[in-house]
């Protein structure tokens, strides 16, 4: 394990000795993390061997998108987003509901003979979007503010909503296989994780900045220490609403968005820490996944798993975004763009990992597959494409 771990932060430090050179490639770190996690493991050198149940690995990806929630959430403006709300609600309150229809409908014609819940679970998980793997998108200043706004709100709520459906599949599955998880559980369970999610975020992010506020007017907070709140708010948010019964995901989101500090420099500080944890673990979870979660289920793999994965990254999300937005004026490309940019990541892989955890693989390998196959396509298609979409969206709107 100390080897692995020192390879991680070996390749950490040699892609940051050409991180500025590479940003201005459509080469992401996030495929090369994934590419060398590739190389490394089964499927290249077979040098480390990690279970794809590892608690680590599960505990790495779970305060990897707290952290990422948290700090995104941090960066938006909540007075423009008041002015231009409903582009994230559409896609949240239409656009994500009818990407998991549609994805468990088309999942139903394409593995036929499949437990009807194990389809719904695969095309739930693979619903949420992670706009990490599009970071040229939503950091781009060519794209208009409430386009990437509109991304990133998207991306931070939509894992925490499509989690109590996830559940609920877990729960069926699990009842069929005569275990102790009850069905009916789950209305009940949902109802709290979305009440209680951002109401313990909220309370969380604006009590702990009003309180960094204070101390730092008074001259008793150093600078590293605020720095550090960032990562303990997003921890608090994420465990308090856990234990209430609310979602983590949901309340360190809204920890974030709803931020009490107003002292610029402070935020700033907040904001830059966040944003470096998040970046190395979410570079990390990338390695793991190719090293591990790749090499796991990669035999099963086959030309109806990949049209599906495909369809998944197109159809699926494209169609319903179109729709859920229609009457909008927002304009084709816009909406196209936006339709495009849903790539999937660290909240399906995180989710993977719970079901795995909860339910376990045996039995539905081929169908975990879709999952990873799914990610790894969209680590590399929407990574190669941030950077010269941004560009050319930006000019076009100069040119509107």
């Amino acid at each position: 394990m100390e080897t692995l771990i020192a390879c991680a932060a070996l390749l950490l430090f040699g892609y940051g000795l050409v991180s500025a050179r590479l940003d201005r490639t459509p080469i992401t770190a996030a495929m090369i993390f994934v590419a060398v996690g590739l190389i490394l493991g089964p499927v290249g050198f077979d040098l480390f061997v990690v279970e794809m149940n590892s608690e680590v690995v599960k505990f790495i990806a779970t305060i990897t998108l707290m952290l990422i929630l948290f700090t995104d959430a941090s960066l938006i403006d909540l007075k423009r987003l008041r002015q231009e709300y409903w582009i994230p609600l559409r896609l949240l309150a239409i656009g994500l509901p009818l990407t998991m229809a549609l994805g468990y409908f088309i999942a139903v014609a394409f593995f036929p003979g499949v437990s009807l819940w194990m389809l719904a679970a695969m095309a739930f998980i693979l619903s949420p979007t992670d706009a990490a793997l599009g970071q040229a998108v939503v950091t781009s200043d060519q794209v208009p503010v409430k386009v990437r706004d509109s991304i990133g709100i998207e991306s931070g709520l939509n894992d925490g909503i499509a989690l109590p459906a996830i559940m609920a599949c877990m729960a069926a599955l699990t009842a069929q296989a005569g275990t102790t998880m009850d069905l009916g559980y789950w209305l009940t369970f949902g109802a709290k994780q979305i009440a209680f999610g951002p109401v313990v975020g909220a309370a969380v992010g604006w009590g702990g900045g009003v309180l960094i506020d204070h101390a730092v007017k008074r001259d008793w907070m150093e600078p590293v220490f605020q720095r550090l709140a960032s990562i303990a708010l997003a921890i608090v948010s994420y465990a308090l609403a856990e234990q209430l019964g609310g979602n983590g995901f949901i309340a360190a989101f809204f920890g974030g968005l709803l931020l009490g500090t107003r002292t610029p420099i402070v935020r700033e500080r907040l904001q830059e820490f966040g944003e470096a944890e998040g970046q190395q673990l979410c570079l990390l979870v990338f390695f793991i996944f190719g090293m591990v979660l790749v090499p796991a289920v990669r035999e099963y793999w086959d030309w109806t798993i990949l049209c599906y994965a495909l369809l998944s990254l197109t159809v699926i999300r494209m169609l319903p975004v179109a729709l859920s937005l229609v009457g909008g004026q927002l304009g084709g490309v816009t909406v196209g763009f936006i339709a495009w940019f849903g790539p999937r990541g660290i909240a399906s892989i995180l989710y993977l990992l719970i079901f795995v955890s909860e339910v376990g693989a045996k039995g539905h390998e081929r169908l975990l597959s879709v999952i990873v196959l799914t990610v790894l396509l969209s680590v590399f298609i929407h990574g190669l494409s941030a950077v010269p979409l941004s560009k050319r969206y930006g000019g076009y709107c100069k040119r509107a």
